[in-house]
């Protein structure tokens, strides 16, 4: 919630080209997280709101849901170097539960590269789900 309503604030300090008044508020709404107070309103964990929106799609078909998932997120991370692709291959994840990408979810100048990204986390994407470590 507090990501959208930052989201928001911004855009539409460029809209009225408060761009000074728009960094002021940041900055404030900055030291409030960093408080006493706003330590109680932290983002999620991008990892863990990972986690926590593939897992349900995992239930059934692995024994370990949340240890399937957060390999999944891991190697996607850490292989797939364009944010653009690594943002598309995550969500595709988190919503199927599988390995995908729309290509309306990556620019154009990008399509052509998933298959590559594909073929780049084939390997790891089968270790995840069939070779996953229990911790």
């Amino acid at each position: 919630m507090l990501v959208r309503f930052s989201s928001a604030v911004i855009f539409v300090s460029f809209l009225t080209g408060a761009s000074t008044q728009a960094q002021t508020q940041l900055t404030a709404q900055l030291r409030f997280q960093q408080g006493p107070i706003g330590s109680m309103f932290k983002l999620p964990d991008p990892r863990g709101e990972f986690v926590r929106l593939c897992a349900p799609h995992m239930v059934g078909r692995w024994a370990h849901p949340e240890t399937v998932c957060s390999c999944l997120h891991d190697y996607a991370a850490a292989t797939v170097e364009d944010s653009d692709l690594r943002e598309a291959l995550l969500r595709g994840i988190s919503e199927t539960g599988v390995p995908t990408i729309e290509t309306d979810w990556v620019p154009p100048s990008k399509q052509s590269e998933i298959g590559p990204t594909f073929t780049k986390i084939a390997k790891p994407t089968l270790q995840c789900m069939f070779e996953p470590s229990t911790n």
